[in-house]
């Protein structure tokens, strides 16, 4: 199957499974991508000239690594996702930080000019919709947040990379740019399970049209590895682009 079903969020029950084995303060048995999450927030700070006081839409939260790590930072943050496992894990870890989590799926959301900036990231949901007129929905809503003069930076996994670096039990359906693969996943007590992953890819041409599309002025496409976002030129050999554009003041 080259694409996810259409009648479920599918994403869930893997979060579901994983639980504090994605990532939650405190545990060492975590995903080992989500252990970048002091730099990826530093170089977000920087780049979207983020300061406290500041509200920012964490779109496809998670357990909130990137939302708590602003919010010590004292920078307000909506967390947003659709799984309620991960919802939950992230308001248990929100203490009196100033952040709140919703559950919601991101192509539902209404926001309208109400954040100084959108993060995107990890796939957040944006990469998880089985590509075409879903993910274009909710790239359009998380435009639709910012306020003129607001910064958006997603992250999207390269198509470059992943047929370059395509792994023998990986389909990738060239009309889509959906990549599947059936992984092996352990939850935090060692348990393992088998599940069946969809991801869409994207070249940084198609993210600068996208961005086009929903009316925001793009400032740079770079190619990131997770913990080590950098200023660098996309590559073939680069697993991520993190895309940085801004909604622009009205004329």
């Amino acid at each position: 199957m080259s694409r996810p079903p259409d009648e479920e969020l599918w994403f869930n029950p893997v979060a579901a499974f994983l639980g504090s084995a994605y990532w939650a303060p405190g545990t060492t048995r975590v995903m080992s991508f989500t252990t970048g999450t002091v730099q990826e927030v530093d170089f977000l700070v920087d780049s979207l000239d983020l300061s406290p006081g500041a509200r920012v839409l964490d779109a496809g939260c998670g357990p909130g690594r990137h939302a708590l790590e602003l919010g010590a930072r004292g920078i307000e943050v909506v967390g947003v996702d659709a799984s309620p496992d991960f919802v939950a894990l992230a308001r248990g870890a929100a203490g009196d930080l100033p952040v709140g989590f919703v559950e919601a799926d991101i192509r539902t959301l209404t926001y309208d000019c109400e954040f100084d900036a959108v993060i995107c990231l990890c796939q957040g949901g944006f990469g998880l919709l089985g590509g075409g007129e879903p993910e274009l929905d909710a790239f359009g809503r998380l435009a639709a947040a910012l306020r003129p003069g607001g910064r958006l930076a997603l992250s999207a996994f390269s198509s470059y990379f992943v047929v370059r670096h395509l792994e023998p039990d990986e389909t990738f359906d060239a009309d889509l740019g959906v990549n599947h693969e059936t992984a092996v996943i352990g939850d935090a007590a060692g348990h393992e399970r088998s599940f069946d992953l969809w991801t869409t890819c994207y070249t940084p041409r198609e993210l600068r049209m996208l961005a086009a599309r929903a009316g925001l002025t793009v400032d740079a496409v770079y190619g990131v590895h997770p913990g080590k976002y950098a200023r660098t030129p996309p590559s073939v050999d680069v697993p991520e682009h993190l895309l940085l554009a801004r909604r622009p003041f009205p004329d």
